[in-house]
């Protein structure tokens, strides 16, 4: 059944896993809460209004998921790709659609399966004999917001085809250079239980995802919620309900205000250490690349701004470290074999590393 339809069980809302929603309890907890109450240096109400537009264009369909809609924010306002990952039916696919219609920017919907090929996706040159040369017609990437349903059907020939345009925003094709439209986001779903027909993505294109984000079930008062809703009609309201409220122009001035952010140097330290702290732990057998950092700082940024902030805390870059690093290294065998998991990696990570004051 095409996800897209209202009765799909990719459209059934549900809540977030506890790992989008619970931060590590660290002492930065403490001070943050007392600096969020100082008024900030930069006015934020034209970014906090664009936010909560998006909260409540989604709220007319999703049940919970506050965390993920965050999560959602955070990486649309700081110019990153989302991996979402979880079993059928938990709304991966409805939740990155919606997202997609609170903006007004072009669309594009692609449906990976196995017999994929670079093409499909770029495009392909076609001749013209009226003019007695080639054409380049673009294929479906060339769009703002893209969603690549089941990203881990296609084979690596066709995921290499992403590597250049996830992290420069072009695709270069017989020797010409072209640019995709701004904004440009990637939003990729997978599931990971089911492995006949799947491809493991590779190591360079899992790292130019911003976050992986865990899709769990929801909690029985948000499924009683659920049903009755479709009980009064398809979720309670039609997909047709959730207008764009948020323009290019909009989210251009939103990311140049989140860029401007203030990051104290003892937390860019301490970002680096975070990531470099990867690449000597023992129970890993791959580390997290400098564009880990990158990804940890932006979205820290993103963070404060969204919490009604104009400076950036070290509670900040814990609360997103697992969805920056979990699918940015690798468990050595043996952590493997004790039943480790990424997620505790970097919890250890934390706690090891000293918070800044």
């Amino acid at each position: 059944m095409d996800s897209s339809s209202p009765n799909s069980p990719d459209n059934l809302p549900i809540s977030p896993a506890p790992s989008l929603s619970a931060a590590p309890e660290t002492p930065a907890a403490e001070a943050t809460e007392s600096l969020s109450s100082f008024a900030p240096r930069t006015d934020l109400s034209h970014l906090s209004r664009h936010a909560e537009a998006i909260r409540q264009e989604l709220g007319k369909v999703i049940v919970g998921q506050q965390a993920l809609a965050e999560l959602l924010l955070v990486a649309l306002l700081a110019d990153g790709h989302v991996l979402l990952e979880g079993v059928p039916g938990v709304a991966k696919t409805l939740t990155a659609k919606l997202l997609a219609r609170t903006l007004s920017v072009p669309f594009s919907r692609l449906q990976f399966t196995p017999d994929l090929m670079p093409s499909d996706v770029l495009g392909t040159s076609v001749f013209r004999p009226q003019r007695g040369e080639f054409e380049f017609r673009p294929g479906p990437i060339f769009a703002s917001v893209v969603l690549i349903d089941e990203i881990n059907r296609a084979p690596a020939k066709t995921q290499s085809a992403l590597f250049e345009v996830m992290e420069e925003r072009q695709i270069t094709q017989d020797g010409t250079r072209y640019p995709m439209p701004a904004p440009f986001v990637v939003l990729a779903t997978q599931n990971p239980i089911e492995q006949e027909g799947t491809y493991r993505l590779p190591e360079a294109q899992l790292d130019r995802f911003l976050f992986k984000l865990s899709v769990g079930y929801p909690s029985v008062e948000e499924e009683v919620a659920i049903l009755q809703g479709h009980h009064a009609g398809f979720g309670g309201a039609p997909l047709d309900a959730v207008q764009a409220v948020v323009s290019a122009e909009d989210l251009r001035q939103l990311r140049e205000q989140v860029q401007r952010q203030h990051v104290e140097p003892k937390l860019l330290e301490y970002i680096a250490r975070l990531v470099g702290q990867t690449r000597a732990h023992k129970g890993l057998y791959l580390g997290a690349s400098p564009r880990a950092s990158l990804a940890l700082l932006n979205g820290a940024k993103a963070l404060a701004a969204l919490r009604g902030r104009d400076f950036v805390t070290p509670e900040d870059i814990q609360y997103l470290c697992p969805m920056v690093l979990r699918h940015r290294i690798q468990l050595t065998p043996e952590r493997e074999m004790e039943g480790g998991t990424p997620d505790d990696v970097v919890k250890q990570i934390l706690q090891q590393i000293e918070v800044p004051r």
